[in-house]
């Protein structure tokens, strides 16, 4: 259902763009969204964007990450700057429409 890439390794001060596929139009899902999860963490919410095109954020990337729908491609994409090493986790899409679905994780490395 949900197909993650664009993880990878950067920089501090860098940017990476995650992207994850749909196999439907992400307009039909009422929520979509980025969670995280650093080693010895818990998951948490990064970014997610409704059906009514509302947006939320994590206080720790406000300003910085920026969630989007491209109806196009069926992707919702996170965009993510000024990178820091706090930003280093496993990151997953997510998706609800009446059940979850959870895209597989992509590994972001922030160091230098």
């Amino acid at each position: 259902q949900l197909q993650a890439s664009g993880g990878g390794l950067a920089q501090p001060g860098g940017s990476l763009n995650l992207s994850c596929a749909a196999s439907r139009s992400v307009f039909t899902f009422k929520v979509m969204g980025w969670y995280r999860q650093a080693p010895e963490n818990q998951r948490q919410l990064v970014a997610r964007v409704t059906a009514g095109r509302s947006t939320y954020y994590a206080d720790s990337v406000k300003g910085r990450f920026t969630i989007s729908r491209d109806g196009a491609k069926n992707t919702v994409n996170l965009q993510m700057n000024s990178l820091e090493p706090e930003d280093t986790a496993v990151y997953y899409c997510y998706a609800f429409l009446g059940s979850d679905y959870w895209g597989q994780g992509t590994l972001v490395t922030v160091s230098s």
